[in-house]
């Protein structure tokens, strides 16, 4: 992680600085020099000597808006684009940032509230914020922007702002953001939140430093390459060098191909149209195993029916929908990993009840999708690789085999093992790798990725993919709409970063960082006599490895005043919310508050049988990449304290929950909801 910016003058010292120190968004003005100090108006940029100068009586609003407008204005004008124009897109992104930040400014930065709007302002209004921008240029006589170039950032208004406003684009409701919690469907933020406890792998993370760095050093070329073209071709051509990227570091051979989706459910789509283009005319048999331990549309996408009420390009959908274009006749067979106490099934009778479904598939005539686990929600594998590789030799062609790594806890041996069969395999960026949420692509091997020059993809997936996700040469997907996923784009180089970091730790040092998670998940709950945890083997992979591990640990909680009984999915998941929350202002105690205000993000609640009719919500902590390969935000802490800070984190989540359970009424009348800080 690259040292925080250095600023100088006067007033370093003073507490914005430690802010504009600290915050990766302003990463920038590592780039140049930074003075806090006296000047003739809130900000004077000197774009020849790559000095910005912030007015130390602006206050700290006005300070971190200048700052982020200062920084984004010089990068893009040493990227070659005209001043002026350079200054409205700046102006731009400093005005989002604002907002986000819920920032009160003073009129004098008045045109922030012009540029913060969702639709383009009219061209005499950017006109003069333009002027006001250009007293904020040391010298005399700064230009105005021109017609042309106003006309040029109103053209590309939609796309022009922070990566955390385009990464909540390009996906579906789950991804929006709630004005009043500032988080997403699934608790988190697409802004660093390195406050809050965050051992939510199996679910979804907020962006790290690290990764959000990645993501917006990648907006910020996008858009210099943008204002210069006046087109949106640069996000074409970065969803390429994404789609390389990913090809290169998961190691699909040559002649595979990778395409993007937006999330692993959107991938379910984009694997079952793969099964149409070779021979459409014949019926289809989805295998899906254990689809409650999996997203909770894909049992709907499996069969080609929308699985929300919109999608990633937008459209407005009906749930459980036919899909245009996908054989309505698909049949869906479910195979059930657990029996009806929620224990995990022996292998043995689940690959044999894979094997009779496939023989009937196969002898009344359909093609057969079957969809291998690598994992669940809670960590479950099937079917084993040998099985996979006896029904490839058995039945050719008629199997396509699809492989649900979205996870991610393997070792890209793994992955191309599994390409090796001729299964496509679909991967996440944010589970395992605590990337941004709503980050998928399939991993198409060579011999599945011939289909793709022929025939046409179901008309019906314009609503989920455009062409910029597959490959150029890919025939099949020619009638999707022009254009690429900008948002998915700047989720997946996020994810990238973490891989990369991920990358460089030894297996041996992977191995011991996940045994001594364990151990303190463990020893975490053995000191409160109110948590069960759910008894799940290792991964029965082949060879050794550290994904041999299990990582994934799911435990159930004692219902207040009835220990016998565990908590349902309803109560887990109120407990799931209280746990994101600083609830410090219900409890008296020091000891209590200090406890209770730490905002701590797990995996949401699962919902297994319990043997008696009734359901058990099963909450989650898991091992991600970024406990392996250090947390951002632990920069400058030796790795030994690092780790050890990691693990209280990790008992302060099971003291919080208990805690929670032990005021159980009183939290629940207060019933605090989650929030950003």
């Amino acid at each position: 992680m690259p040292e925080p910016a250095r600023l100088t003058g006067t007033r370093a010292d003073m507490p914005v600085s430690a802010e504009l120190r600290r915050n990766v968004a302003f990463w920038m003005l590592r780039e140049m020099e930074c003075r806090l100090g006296e000047a003739r108006s809130d900000l004077v940029i000197d774009f020849a000597a790559r000095r910005t100068t912030i007015d130390e009586a602006a206050g700290a609003a006005v300070a971190r808006v200048a700052a982020r407008l200062a920084g984004e204005w010089m990068l893009l004008a040493r990227a070659g684009v005209p001043l002026p124009l350079a200054g409205l897109a700046a102006a731009r992104v400093a005005a989002q940032f604002a907002e986000a930040e819920h920032l009160t400014l003073p009129d004098g930065m008045g045109w922030a509230a012009t540029m913060a709007a969702e639709l383009p302002p009219s061209a005499a209004s950017l006109a003069d914020v333009s002027r006001r921008l250009a007293d904020y240029v040391a010298g005399a006589g700064a230009a105005v922007a021109d017609e042309a170039a106003i006309a040029r950032l109103r053209a590309l208004w939609p796309v022009i702002g922070i990566a955390e406003s385009i990464m909540e684009t390009g996906g579906d409701i789950r991804l929006m953001r709630d004005p009043q919690s500032d988080l997403n469907g699934y608790g988190c933020s697409h802004r660093p939140r390195p406050w809050a406890v965050t051992f939510a792998s199996s679910t979804a993370s907020s962006v790290s430093e690290r990764g959000y760095e990645a993501a917006d050093r990648l907006r910020l070329k996008i858009t210099a390459a943008m204002l210069l073209e006046g087109t949106r071709r640069p996000i074409e051509r970065q969803a390429i060098a994404v789609r390389r990227t990913i090809g290169r570091d998961f190691g699909l051979p040559r002649g595979g191909a990778v395409v993007l989706a937006a999330s692993g459910t959107d991938s379910e789509l984009l694997a079952l149209a793969l099964s149409h283009l070779p021979d459409a005319v014949r019926p289809i048999t989805t295998i899906l195993l254990a689809p409650e331990e999996t997203g909770s549309g894909v049992p709907m996408a499996a069969v080609g029916r929308h699985f929300a009420i919109d999608t990633a390009n937008g459209h407005d959908v009906s749930r459980a929908a036919p899909i245009e274009g996908f054989r309505p006749d698909t049949e869906l067979v479910s195979i059930p990993l657990r029996d009806e106490r929620g224990a995990p099934r022996h292998r043995d009778a689940v690959e044999a009840e894979i094997v009779a479904a496939v023989e009937a598939a196969v002898a009344s005539g359909r093609r057969v999708i079957l969809h291998a686990l690598d994992l669940s929600k809670t960590g479950l594998l099937a079917p084993s690789m040998a099985l996979l590789r006896r029904l490839r030799a058995r039945f050719g062609d008629s199997l396509d085999i699809v492989v649900d790594a979205c996870q991610l806890r393997m070792a890209p041996a793994r992955i191309r093992a599994y390409l090796g069969l001729d299964a496509v395999v679909q991967v996440t960026g944010s589970k395992f790798l605590t990337g941004p949420p709503f980050a998928g692509a399939a991993l198409i091997p060579p011999a599945i990725a011939r289909r793709l020059g022929r025939g046409r993809l179901p008309a019906g997936l314009e609503a989920y993919f455009s062409r910029g996700e597959w490959p150029p040469a890919a025939k099949a997907a020619r009638a999707l709409p022009e254009g690429a996923n900008y948002g998915l784009l700047l989720r997946w180089r996020a994810a990238l970063a973490e891989f990369r970091a991920l990358a460089s730790v030894s297996d041996a040092r992977k191995a011991e960082v996940i045994l001594r998670f364990r151990k303190a998940v463990e020893a975490a709950v053995a000191r409160h006599d109110v948590f069960v945890l759910q008894d799940v083997p290792d991964p029965a992979r082949e060879g050794e490895g550290w994904d041999t591990l299990r990582s994934v640990f799911a435990f159930a909680v004692r219902a207040p005043g009835a220990a016998e009984r565990l908590l349902d999915p309803a109560a887990a998941r109120r407990l799931y919310h209280w746990l994101n929350a600083d609830c410090a202002a219900l409890f008296d105690t020091a000891a209590e508050r200090r406890v209770a205000a730490r905002i701590c993000h797990i995996g949401q609640p699962v919902a297994l049988p319990d043997g008696a009719g009734g359901q058990v919500g099963w909450l989650r902590v898991s091992a991600g990449a970024r406990l392996i390969s250090g947390e951002p935000s632990h920069r400058g802490l030796a790795t030994e304290r690092r780790l050890a800070r990691e693990m209280a984190d990790l008992a302060l989540v099971f003291d919080k929950i208990a805690l929670l359970r032990a005021h159980w009424e009183r939290v629940a009348e207060a019933d605090p909801r989650p929030c950003y800080r």
